[in-house]
């Protein structure tokens, strides 16, 4: 009889051993938020070791809190999983060993058992390296903004078209170049036509261009903003405002990718992402006529609301800071002190971050070479149709008076300090009140820093 040896069968792999086949940092963490195992990667991350990392909280790592992300507000992965079973993205603030702040994209899984019930969860996580060009990232904290930006993150890995909803103001616009930069054609020309100010023959010429000879003026050929942005990302601005014509036009470049110049009858093939944005209810002007329902359906194929600063008050301090940073002598007022953040967030801001932007500017003017302080933050009262057109006000009479009687000599700082507090910054009211023009108070202002 002859005895075959058979081999013993290998070890089964470990599950450190399969996560460690993930690039990104991965991580198991069971329904209590206790950390079960993690990756090479995730332990580098966070400058760890495994025997560092087993059996505490998710959040007490990620987070240096004390109790779940979702007691703060945060959408929880973790919770969410063990409620649908079904895998979640989103993007949450993160807080490296040494304390630095991290903006990472989340991808949660959950990890079932035979019977398809979730016994944990698998999540791994991708660093958001914010843009260096200040013009071009959007910043916040808040929960309301962490969620806008998970979703403008995920459509930006696509070429899906995108229609970015929101009041006036909410920085519509910073959020298509968001969605540009974190795309593969980032690279690419990102181009913007504002459809709210150009009439209808304007708009299909700065659009579509137009060939030599197709009216009295056009002495050469043009291209369209649509072909200069060929390969990169169109924004359109108030969508709701393109005229009925075009709007057909502008459906067929994005079903079709062909388009064709004003006179021309050669159809010129393009590659363009649209990111449409508008403050109008689409749906409604559909129901009135006054939008095409098949082009409402092209753009909403991924809606993105974004919210009002009302609703994401936590971000003014942030934010406040971010525009500072971006106006003259405005970066040496930063960072602000607790008093002016909190005047900051007293407010509801109807005008969104355009409003609080014009706030900060008229208080560095208010605080010239002083430390930037609360009375230098007010706040304009929208006055009813008319009403500037009033009689002066005992106070505005009072300063014209002084500011009269001093003018003989010459002005002084306190006269263009009042004049400046009682006009709420506004240059141009400020030099009538003092009787100059405003680019000799302008001069006098920037002498005066």
């Amino acid at each position: 009889m002859t005895i075959v040896k058979t081999k013993p069968l290998p070890k089964k792999p470990s599950c450190e051993q399969f996560i460690d086949m993930f690039p990104q940092p991965f991580v198991v963490i069971d329904q209590d938020y206790n950390i079960l195992a993690s990756n090479k990667a995730y332990q580098r991350h966070y400058n760890v070791s495994p025997d560092e990392l087993l059996g505490r909280h998710c959040y007490e790592v990620s987070h240096h809190s004390e109790v779940p992300c979702s007691q703060h507000g945060e959408h929880c992965p973790l919770e969410e999983v063990f409620t649908t079973s079904k895998p979640t993205q989103v993007m949450h603030i993160h807080y490296k060993k040494d304390g630095k702040e991290e903006y990472v994209q989340l991808q949660a899984m959950p990890i079932l058992s035979d019977d398809g019930e979730v016994l944990y969860m698998g999540e791994s996580f991708q660093t958001i390296n914010q843009a260096k060009n200040k013009d071009n990232i959007l910043v916040g904290r808040s929960p309301a903004f962490l969620q806008m930006s998970s979703l403008l993150l995920r459509v930006a890995q696509s070429r899906s078209t995108v229609l970015l909803l929101g009041e006036s103001g909410v920085g519509k616009e910073s959020a298509a170049k968001y969605i540009h930069h974190y795309s593969e054609h980032r690279e690419a020309p990102f181009k913007v036509v504002d459809c709210s100010s150009l009439d209808a023959g304007l708009i299909e010429i700065e659009l579509f261009g137009y060939e030599k000879g197709a009216f009295g003026s056009a002495s050469k050929p043009k291209q369209g903003i649509i072909e200069a942005a060929n390969g990169g990302t169109l924004y359109l601005s108030e969508i709701s405002n393109l005229p009925l014509p075009l709007q057909t036009k502008l459906l067929r470049v994005i079903e079709s990718g062909m388009l064709r110049r004003l006179g021309d009858n050669k159809d010129i093939k393009v590659d363009v992402r649209v990111i449409a944005a508008t403050t109008h209810n689409l749906q409604t002007l559909v129901t009135e006529g006054r939008f095409r329902q098949d082009l409402y359906y092209r753009l909403s194929a991924f809606p993105i609301r974004v919210p009002p600063l009302r609703e994401r008050i936590d971000d003014v301090g942030v934010l406040a800071e971010h525009i500072l940073g971006r106006l003259p002598e405005g970066e040496r007022h930063i960072p602000l002190s607790s008093n002016v953040i909190a005047k900051l967030m007293s407010y509801d801001y109807s005008g969104n971050i355009t409003e609080l932007q014009n706030i900060l500017e008229r208080a560095v003017i208010l605080a010239c070479d002083d430390i930037l302080r609360p009375e230098h933050i007010v706040k304009e009262s929208i006055k009813k149709p008319g009403s500037a057109a009033g009689p002066e006000t005992p106070e505005e009479k009072e300063i014209s008076e002084d500011i009269l009687l001093t003018r003989r000599n010459r002005l002084t700082k306190r006269n263009v300090m009042e004049a400046l507090q009682k006009t709420f910054g506004h240059r141009s009211q400020a030099a009538k009140l003092l009787g100059i023009s405003e680019r000799t108070l302008y001069r006098y202002i920037q002498r005066m820093r």
